[in-house]
């Protein structure tokens, strides 16, 4: 009888669940487009109800597209966005909407933070650098601007331990995801009440779940979760991990030859070691899965997300799927040396100025949508490199750099990040990287492998390679300069 293993993926865009074979075999997939509240400048908010039916709905359709007996699912787990916030009150209904992770609401008490030395004080136990998107600053918000809904408050959530508990019924905070959110001592793995006392946010460790590993069993799947998904009641479900964590994981990621990067609405570029990375020059370390191991990340709101905007508000509908195709061809019709066009992939948030917005500099009469379009894909390229060269800082250039996410399925993108950065990309198999993870930590969860290193082994392969092109690397290293050149030109506009 053929067992199978459930991962489930909350990113920015789409809920997505994705039925595997204990040997990683990607068995079905099915996706829910998010929908997104922005009720004020700044505010980015999703209805915490409407992530767990868009969830559901997703779980259903894989098992009735697979036509697996859902008694053979060994074990069910879930990936999702770091940071945000998700409130649920006492009888386990959301307190107000979940806040996603590109919110900037809270940017003044970072701020104020900065300016005071609160986040020097603090990098040696979180190691990592502030950003308003962090629970730590949204809950110092909604302390001042929403003290209600902290007052219904019970429990303080990641997407995907919401989603989780929405499953079981159970309430934890994982570890992984934790370990990203400047609430707890990433050295120590645990809570730390003088981490909270500096942020000011000390009375909040009440809303603070227990904490739990990635591949640890947190609860089944309850009768109510079960009528909502299809699910077998009692199924397992592990604790799942990060979304970094869990492409990190389906990339193969368990040692240090490698580096990942994953180009979803957040460009996240990351490597793992034994030993954390404390630096104010990095913008985040956290635990990894593999326990003993430390993930080190670089990323910015500036990836693939751009190409969506681009997509929803030039392409117009009637495109489809079919869009992104014409996004290749058009990109892949222009040669890159034929436009000096400079595109800043700042449209949801900025690693260059808190104050910066997207721009494109350069056009010309003689310019098409092609060349607007190379611009756009080239520029999340440069943020993406500017990242990879920060982390490069720290650590030997790897043997390879596994490529995930939406932008890794366009041939024409894969060869200019390889051109860019100079070190060959290697292409992940599968089209569900987030839910690969997951399910790789359900396997481990439910002792189908001892460890991730072997799960891994036995879970992941890699599609194809691109070798970088070096008579196109001086290219690349001038188009790059000019768009630094451009940020830097632009300091002194941003925040007026």
């Amino acid at each position: 009888m053929s067992r199978y293993l459930l991962g489930i993926d909350n990113g920015g865009t789409v809920s997505k669940a994705a039925l595997f074979t204990v040997s990683g075999g990607e068995v079905a997939v099915a996706g829910r487009k998010l929908s997104s509240l922005e009720p004020k400048p700044g505010h980015a908010e999703r209805d915490a109800d409407a992530l767990w039916r868009s969830t559901a709905e997703a779980i259903r359709e894989v098992l009735a597209k697979s036509g697996v007996n859902p008694r053979d699912v060994l074990c069910v787990a879930c990936a999702g966005h770091g940071n945000g916030l998700y409130l649920i009150d006492k009888d386990g209904r959301p307190a107000r909407n979940g806040i996603y992770s590109t919110d900037s609401r809270a940017q003044d008490y970072v701020s104020r933070w900065r300016a005071a030395g609160v986040g020097e004080r603090a990098l040696p136990k979180t190691a990592q650098c502030l950003w308003p998107g962090q629970p730590n600053a949204l809950l110092a918000w909604l302390r001042d601007h929403e003290p209600e809904t902290l007052a219904r408050a019970r429990w303080a959530l990641m997407c995907k331990d919401y989603i989780r508990f929405r499953l079981t019924g159970e309430v934890f905070a994982e570890l992984t995801d934790m370990s990203g959110t400047s609430l707890m001592n990433v050295v120590t793995a645990d809570y730390d009440d003088s981490v909270l006392e500096l942020f000011g946010i000390a009375d909040m460790k009440r809303l603070l779940p227990p904490l739990v590993g990635s591949a640890d069993l947190c609860g089944e799947v309850t009768a109510q979760a079960a009528a909502d998904t299809g699910l077998a009641a009692g199924t397992p479900v592990a604790g799942g991990l990060f979304d970094i964590d869990a492409c990190g994981l389906a990339a193969g990621m368990v040692d240090e030859r490698l580096m990942t990067l994953v180009a979803g609405t957040w460009g996240c570029n990351l490597y793992v070691a034994r030993e954390p990375l404390i630096d104010k020059d990095l913008f985040m370390t956290t635990c990894y899965a593999v326990p003993g191991w430390h993930l080190m990340l670089e990323g910015s709101p500036t990836s693939a997300g751009n190409l969506e905007w681009f997509i929803a508000e030039f392409l117009g509908p009637g495109h489809g799927g079919s869009a992104y195709e014409l996004c290749n061809e058009l990109v892949a019709s222009v040669d890159a040396r034929d436009s000096r066009l400079v595109f800043l992939p700042f449209l949801y948030g900025s690693n260059a100025h808190p104050a910066a917005k997207s721009c494109l500099i350069g056009l010309e009469g003689r310019h098409t949508r092609a060349h607007v379009l190379r611009a756009v894909y080239e520029g999340i390229v440069f943020a993406h490199h500017w990242h990879v060269r920060r982390l490069l800082q720290f650590r030997p250039p790897p043997e390879a750099i596994r490529f995930t996410g939406g932008a890794a399925r366009s041939d024409v993108w894969v060869r200019m990040f390889a051109d860019c950065f100079q070190i060959p990309v290697e292409i992940p198999a599968g089209t569900e990287l987030g839910a690969l993870g997951a399910a790789i930590a359900a396997a481990v969860a439910s002792g189908c492998y001892a460890d991730y290193p072997q799960a891994v082994a036995a879970m992941t392969r890699v599609a194809r390679r691109q070798e970088p092109d070096p008579a196109k690397k001086d290219l690349y290293a001038a188009k790059y300069a000019r768009y630094l050149e451009v940020i830097q030109a632009l300091e002194n506009v941003w925040g007026k």
